[in-house]
């Protein structure tokens, strides 16, 4: 959004920590970057730090993403007198978080209380929609429904079989090894533990298969214990946080998504626009994005016989693998294009601004 705003008609300001992958990528674009460290859950300073944001640069508009930078650009907006529009994009509502219930229900309640100053709210899939009108009680007229936009001029399958080549030798795996990849956060909402349950019997009908597990999070320590008590870890390689995804999913045979819950996770679409076969779990947001049987396959989450099915089928089955990536890129290319995301988006910027 920042990169892609019509800068005729937008000045735009990102407030984010001054270090990291996203600052760097905001650094190249035609945005004032400002710094604001949003990792602490309870920093009253961060409130008075986006007053004094909002109020000095004149902002007219913000656009928060994430329940912390909700809160605290909801009750910031609140405090000035001459209040800024707010639009919030959920991803994934407070409910949803891996939390303690009290810790939840503290979250729940700051949500709800800092709602009111909402102006739009934005959802990513339809599911989440319905979540806010059923579960939060906002009004359908507050809600845009706009699907994650993916710069698919970037993704370009199949034109170099060279990353294919490094991924592999980087890890040591064969080009003959057939390669099952899963990518994100190492959360128990990613269902990463089904997947390594799966590798036993993957492996006795599949004895060269690898399987690569890219990003960190809290559970790492424990699927690697795991992985060496069902004895597949000379089978599984963690990689740890990567931020050349592009090169990963080229180097893959099938990206398994084996999530336990979503919102409208971006590696599905990365793994469209590169044209890979998925298998995915069947939870909202995902079945949003992948049609079975048509454009991936869909099984139920946590069902670790199916999914260890599916696997072994579509390694046996590469005509099929390769239809399904290819109607996974059709189907990107025409849902889920970054154009479209920014075109719906500035429809909402203004519509509320009046512009």
């Amino acid at each position: 959004m920042a990169s892609r705003l019509d800068k005729g008609k937008y000045t735009v300001h990102v407030a984010c920590r001054q270090r990291g992958i996203f600052c760097e990528k905001i650094l190249k674009v035609d945005a004032n970057l400002i710094a604001l460290n949003m990792r602490s859950k309870f920093n009253v300073g961060n409130l008075f730090k986006l007053v004094k944001i909002i109020r000095s640069n004149d902002i007219h508009l913000v656009h928060s993403q994430g329940a912390r930078a909700d809160f605290f650009v909801r009750i910031a907006a609140g405090l000035l007198k001459k209040r800024p529009r707010i639009v919030s994009t959920i991803q994934m509502p407070v409910e949803g978080f891996d939390a303690a219930p009290l810790r939840k229900k503290i979250y729940r309640t700051l949500d709800k209380i800092s709602e009111r100053y909402v102006d739009k709210f934005v959802t990513v899939s339809d599911t989440l929609k319905k979540q806010l009108i059923q579960g939060h009680e906002i009004a359908e007229g507050k809600i845009a429904k706009i699907y994650n936009g993916i710069e698919l001029e970037e993704y370009e399958p199949d034109s170099d079989d060279r990353f294919k080549q490094m991924v592999r030798q980087e890890f040591g795996i064969p080009d003959s090894a057939f390669l099952i990849g899963a990518i994100g956060r190492i959360v128990w909402q990613k269902g990463f533990e089904s997947l390594i349950r799966a590798l036993p019997k993957i492996g006795d009908r599949l004895p060269e298969a690898k399987m690569l597990i890219v990003g960190e999070g809290p559970q790492t320590k424990k699927l690697e214990k795991l992985a060496r008590r069902l004895s597949v870890d000379q089978a599984l390689i963690f990689a740890g946080l990567r931020d050349d995804v592009k090169s990963i999913l080229s180097g893959l045979d099938v990206l398994v998504i084996p999530s336990l819950l979503e919102g409208f996770p971006m590696i599905t679409l990365e793994a469209m626009a590169m044209a890979k076969p998925i298998i995915a779990s069947n939870v909202v947001g995902i079945s949003e994005q992948i049609a079975d049987r048509e454009n991936g396959i869909l099984v139920q989450p946590g069902d670790i016989t199916a999914l260890t099915k599916e696997i072994i089928r579509l390694a046996g089955d590469k005509k099929k693998a390769e239809m399904l990536g290819w109607a996974a890129r059709k189907r990107v290319e025409r849902e889920f294009s970054v154009q479209k995301m920014v075109r719906q988006t500035e429809d909402v910027y203004r519509s509320i601004l009046e512009l």
